[in-house]
């Protein structure tokens, strides 16, 4: 019998979240680093969360925040993105999007566009340099 927990599929999903972790992108690496052990806002984020039958690039439950950083594929993808976002959305959770080029070129940007979804205010102090090896 698989584990079940609320709004997510069983267990056997986590195989394949634990591939995409491994397999993450530059960007998703600068949101992670940027977000993870709630160096945001005191804010708990999740990566590779699933909600129903999909995997949310990084999921904070107590503002139902999710966000999704977007590739070159998601261009080919728009329809399937679209009924996506749509039942997020019906389980009661924003969705931020951001393309990697944006992240990769404006990572503090992206940190305060996150801050202002779940209405709080920039950090009075901005964001350490990035590490260039991510």
């Amino acid at each position: 019998m698989t584990r079940r927990s609320r709004n997510t599929e069983p267990t056997k999903a986590l195989p394949h979240r634990r591939e995409l972790r491994e397999r993450s992108t530059k960007a998703e690496q600068l949101i992670w680093a940027v977000v993870r052990n709630r160096r945001l806002a005191g804010l708990k984020f999740r990566r590779q969360h699933s909600v129903g039958k999909y995997i949310a690039d990084f999921a904070c439950l107590a503002p139902r925040l999710i966000i999704e950083v977007d590739g070159e594929y998601h261009r080919e993808t728009e329809e399937a993105d679209a009924s996506r976002q749509q039942f997020l959305e019906a389980e009661g959770f924003q969705v931020l999007r951001f393309a990697n080029s944006d992240v990769l070129e404006n990572v503090e940007g992206v940190a305060v566009a996150i801050l202002r979804a779940i209405d709080l205010p920039p950090h009075p102090n901005p964001l350490p340099p990035s590490d260039a090896n991510l």
